[in-house]
């Protein structure tokens, strides 16, 4: 069943915690490990091709991503006038960072995010939501770039402890309701758009999730890698 929509104040508490939240599954160690072991041995097959040997100085200035998943691929837009997030995003994708990480919580009627290196790890799960390179990126807010569907934004931790509003150095989110996450606009940085896989997005979004909205099957990023044709 879909949930109700946040309320605006009910939202924005949601995602100040976006870096911060924890995430338990209900899964028993025995189906973790077995799943983990079946999308190891995946992971391991599609990374001898050649498609992720790439050089960041030839992509435009608005490089398209995809976003491989169990469930099916995003392809993702980075915008040149958030050039932060775009280049770091793309050393990332350069340096398999995502590989193998999940998308480890994930809202209904909202967003889903993804994109914490603790997730690769199923002993971790408690921290899930915690994890990141050590570093954080500048914001920048752009007011033509907003929270519209398939918006590619980056997670952070909240005003209290980061009154610059700097995003997470690896975590991000993608919008799937519009309305819902409106009000996050010139709050969190938003550095790109989906251009194909809506669908995947929604596909993700209906899971089922835990009380830490947690899926309860792992949704896997299997890589990223530009899409050169």
């Amino acid at each position: 069943m879909k949930r109700i929509i946040l309320s605006a104040a009910a939202a924005l508490s949601v995602l100040l915690m976006a870096v911060s939240c924890n995430c338990s599954g209900n899964k028993s160690a025995k189906d973790a490990e077995g799943s983990q072991a079946d999308s190891t041995a995946v992971l391991a097959d599609t990374l001898k091709t050649d498609d992720m040997n790439f050089n960041p100085a030839d992509l435009p200035e608005e490089p398209i991503f995809n976003i491989e998943t169990n469930l099916g691929t995003i392809k993702v837009k980075l915008y040149g006038k958030t050039p932060k997030h775009r280049d770091n995003f793309v050393k990332l994708a350069h340096d398999h960072f995502y590989d193998g990480t999940l998308f480890h919580r994930v809202i209904n009627g909202f967003m889903i995010q993804g994109g914490d290196p603790l997730s690769k790890d199923p002993s971790k799960k408690n921290l899930y939501g915690t994890g990141g390179p050590d570093y954080t990126v500048p914001a920048e807010f752009v007011p033509e770039y907003t929270h519209k569907k398939g918006a590619l934004a980056a997670a952070r931790r909240g005003d209290a402890a980061n009154p610059k509003r700097a995003s997470s150095g690896s975590q991000f989110y993608l919008v799937q309701d519009e309305v819902a996450c409106s009000q996050l606009d010139g709050q969190y940085t938003v550095f790109g758009e989906t251009v194909e896989g809506l669908d995947v997005i929604d596909r993700i979004a209906a899971v089922e999730t835990d009380s830490r909205d947690c899926p309860l099957n792992s949704v896997r990023i299997i890589r990223v890698y530009p899409d050169l044709d």
